[in-house]
């Protein structure tokens, strides 16, 4: 918790309270179902709940933004967000049942109401949103493939609406085909843990 502190210190107590309670929440559901590896545990705040934050300090989203989180497995980045967001509504989709079942149950726990999981492939959901995140589900291109035509072109955020995905390593091939609209800021330059050194948050816009 005072690793979200140090970069957060602005929470109100509330925020506080949730964050502080996603680790017990997650040590209880990975006992029984493995959300989270054993080993990647033990810096849960760093790894899970940090990272899905960083692209709070790219675009911090506006009352009644509308989120959808592609891939969320046990919840990241979503609950992370929702919980810095609460006056926007996130939309959390993964085809993974049991895993739906641990985000349905953090958000009801944490009595998060701007938060919708749902078990559905990407390419099923229906709707726009004003951004979609995600956690390095797969590459930018299938991704994009993925959620088209469910970004809403309707924009009132600092960033235009789009794609905001957190991803690792050398990048330069696989942003190589959308050229000059991607955008990305280097993890490293917002939280100084070694953790995020390779790790970026990379932009695409809408159209």
């Amino acid at each position: 918790m005072n690793l979200i502190l140090k970069y957060f210190p602005e929470l109100t107590e509330r925020q506080r309270e949730q964050f502080a309670a996603l680790l017990p929440l997650y040590e209880e559901w990975n006992a029984k179902i493995n959300v989270i590896s054993r080993k990647d545990m033990d810096n849960y705040y760093e790894h899970h709940v940090l990272h899905s934050l960083a692209i709070a300090k790219v675009q911090p989203f506006k009352t009644m933004a509308e989120v959808l989180d592609v891939g969320t497995g046990g919840g990241f980045p979503g609950i992370p967000l929702a919980i810095m967001f609460p006056h926007s509504n996130f939309h959390l989709v993964d085809s993974i049942g049991k895993k739906i079942k641990v985000v349905q149950d953090v958000a009801q726990q944490l009595e998060l109401k701007n938060v919708r999981a749902e078990q559905i492939r990407a390419e099923q959901v229906t709707g726009e949103y004003d951004f979609v995140v995600s956690r390095a589900v797969t590459s930018l291109s299938e991704f994009t493939q993925w959620v088209r035509g469910k970004v809403s072109d309707s924009h009132y955020h600092k960033l235009r609406n789009g794609i905001l995905y957190l991803k690792g390593g050398d990048l330069t091939e696989e942003l190589a085909p959308f050229k000059k609209k991607v955008r990305t800021w280097d993890i490293a330059d917002f939280f100084e843990e070694e953790y995020f050194e390779t790790k970026k948050v990379i932009y695409l816009p809408y159209k």
